[in-house]
């Protein structure tokens, strides 16, 4: 019998205590992780999912000899996901609350799966889409990981992208360790690259290693999608997938988005295969952890099994992602857990798989699953996950939240894109084991279950808002360091002020902090060659004026004084009879006294 045989009949015959975990890491070495987690791919667009459509093969072969987490909830939008993912916290306590507008920037001080690691002795890379703030001390580059290469902001195609580069998935302009990089070659297929290449660094030098690739597909905008695949895609019946029927004039423009969609999911599914390969060829993947996920509901009302929901709901639709937790050392068949788990739970599990202790005054909300994965009589207590996220500054209690007990799902689903609701709340009350699709409330058949639900979910909204003083004050951009002595202010960051919030006419201001005065160049970049103007620039209560000259989009230069300390930072721009912000700031240390 071989040492991988051996020990995964050890594994599935035995009940797997944390002893056992560290015991196998001693004889084993350490397991490798990777992470993939796509970007507005929904629970329903996987083949091993039911959808019959969307070709995904690599990860249909992989769930085989894999185990899979089926009842396991992430947030309805990106940011506070990745918030809850990278800390097993619940998103709120980590300041990221949103997903634009300075509230996708999570708190510095918050410990990250890649700092636990790292720590640990592992080397750590991310590549993709990291979404939680672009400058110092937010990049990921500061929160543990020690290889980037990622966009900024949320997406390729947003006001964050680098100047000349805007809205490239093929031939982007990406942050390779905080500088802008010209790339070749399509994302998705850049960020594998590059993940295999820190994973063979790591292999040469004996290394055990966290690699996190976070896709920006199928996210839109949807003009540039694998070619062939996309064509493909336009043979095929797309309209079996639709949820509800479309007015004939409207299924050509939906059936191309969905092919476009599908195009850039199958893209995915390739690359999986392509990094499986390269783990066998390292002769790495036996102890190599791989797992696999989506970020939240799919970005169209589509296919999404026995649910309802979409991207932005709180209906299960719009907050389940299917979770492969691929470890062949431990798992050799195929396990299928309905347990409730939820993005909170990652960090403990990995922790426990790579016999990594928490610091004991680290506060997380998750708990390890990996008992369910190595033992079928593994003890679950029943417990509450609580998904809730809307637009705003401050979260509102009752707005655009669910509470899951299984078999119970409490839920108000207000809308995701207001940020307040009108009058009181009308919570609804769903047995999901029986009413997977959310049909029938049943809060005056069980008005004691609808009750005690809303009393849990009322302690844990007090809990997670008072986990720091003034807990949702947004967190600042610290300019003028060694660690970044360049830094770009996009509208991505910003706290927005009028007009829609990314609009050409619209404005905000950014917060600042800088460990001293010091003098800067400031250059202020517009999307396009502009009209002449001027614009008043304020830091804190100092202000300069800039004239804008005619046909410019960037070269716009001033050197100014910046103050010591925590201040708001921006830039009205009058062209005419209009007032607006720029596209983005550059801001440059030019000396400190």
């Amino acid at each position: 019998m071989k040492i991988g045989d051996h020990h995964r009949v050890l594994f599935r015959t035995a009940i797997l205590t944390l002893t056992s975990i560290a015991w196998m890491a001693s004889a084993l070495g350490r397991p490798n992780v990777i992470v993939i987690m796509s970007d507005d791919q929904g629970v329903g667009d996987y083949g091993f999912m039911g959808n019959g459509v969307i070709k995904t093969p690599e990860l249909d072969a992989l769930v085989q000899h894999s185990a899979l987490m089926n009842r396991f909830y992430v947030s309805p939008v990106c940011a506070p996901t990745r918030a809850s993912l990278m800390t097993g916290r619940y998103n709120y306590r980590t300041r990221c609350i949103d997903t634009y507008v300075g509230r996708a920037m999570m708190d510095p001080a918050e410990v990250t799966i890649a700092e636990l690691l790292r720590d640990a002795g592992y080397q750590t890379g991310i590549y993709g889409k990291w979404h939680l703030g672009d400058s110092y001390p937010l990049r990921p580059m500061d929160q543990g990981f020690q290889d980037c290469l990622v966009h900024r902001g949320g997406g390729i195609g947003q006001p964050s992208d680098p100047i000349g580069a805007e809205g490239k998935y093929t031939d982007p302009t990406l942050l390779k360790n905080g500088v802008e990089t010209p790339m070749k070659g399509y994302c998705t297929d850049i960020y594998f690259d590059a993940a295999m290449s820190f994973i063979e660094s790591a292999v040469a030098e004996q290394n055990s290693f966290f690699a996190y690739i976070a896709t920006n597909a199928p996210h839109g905008p949807f003009h540039d999608v694998p070619d062939e695949l996309y064509k493909e895609y336009l043979t095929a019946d797309l309209s079996e997938i639709f949820v509800k029927d479309l007015p004939a004039k409207r299924v050509p423009a939906e059936v191309d988005k969905l092919a476009r969609i599908a195009a850039m999911i199958t893209n995915i599914d390739e690359n999986v295969g392509r990094l499986l390969r390269k783990l066998d060829d390292l002769k790495i993947r036996d102890n190599t952890i791989l797992i696999y996920l989506n970020d939240n509901g799919p970005n169209t009302l589509r296919y999404v099994g026995d649910m309802r929901g979409m991207k932005t709901h709180v209906d299960d639709g719009g907050v389940r992602s299917p979770l492969v937790f691929h470890w062949p050392t431990a798992i050799a068949v195929p396990i299928v857990r309905d347990e409730l788990c939820a993005h909170i739970d990652l960090l403990p599990t990995l922790m426990d798989a790579c016999d990594v202790d928490l610091p004991s005054d680290l506060q997380i909300d998750g708990r390890s699953f990996l008992p369910l994965l190595m033992d079928e009589e593994a003890n679950w207590p029943k417990r509450q996950v609580v998904i809730q996220a809307h637009r705003g500054d401050v979260p509102q209690q009752y707005h655009h939240f669910s509470l899951h007990e299984d078999p119970w799902k409490l839920v108000h689903p207000s809308g995701f894109g207001k940020e307040t609701f009108p009058g009181s709340p009308k919570l609804e009350l769903y047995n999901l084991r029986e009413d997977p699709r959310q049909q029938h409330d049943v809060s005056d058949e069980f008005p004691d279950v609808k009750a005690r639900l809303q009393k849990a979910y009322e302690a844990w909204f007090a809990d997670v808002s008072s986990t720091r003083p003034n807990n949702y004050a947004p967190p600042r951009i610290v300019i003028g360091t060694d660690h970044e002595p360049t830094t770009v202010l996009t509208r991505q960051d910003w706290r927005h002020t009028k007009g829609r919030a990314w609009a050409a006419d619209s404005n905000g201001f950014w917060l600042l902090e800088s460990m001293k005065p010091g003098t800067y160049d400031v250059e202020l970049v517009f999307t396009d060659a502009q009209n002449s103007g001027q614009a008043t620039i304020r830091a804190g209560d100092h202000a300069e004026k800039l004239i804008i000259q005619q046909g410019k989009r960037r070269g716009h230069k001033i050197r100014m004084a910046l103050p010591g300390g925590k201040f708001s930072f921006s830039v009205d721009v009058v062209f005419g009879a209009t007032n607006q912000g720029p596209h983005q700031v550059i801001i440059q240390r030019f000396s400190t006294p």
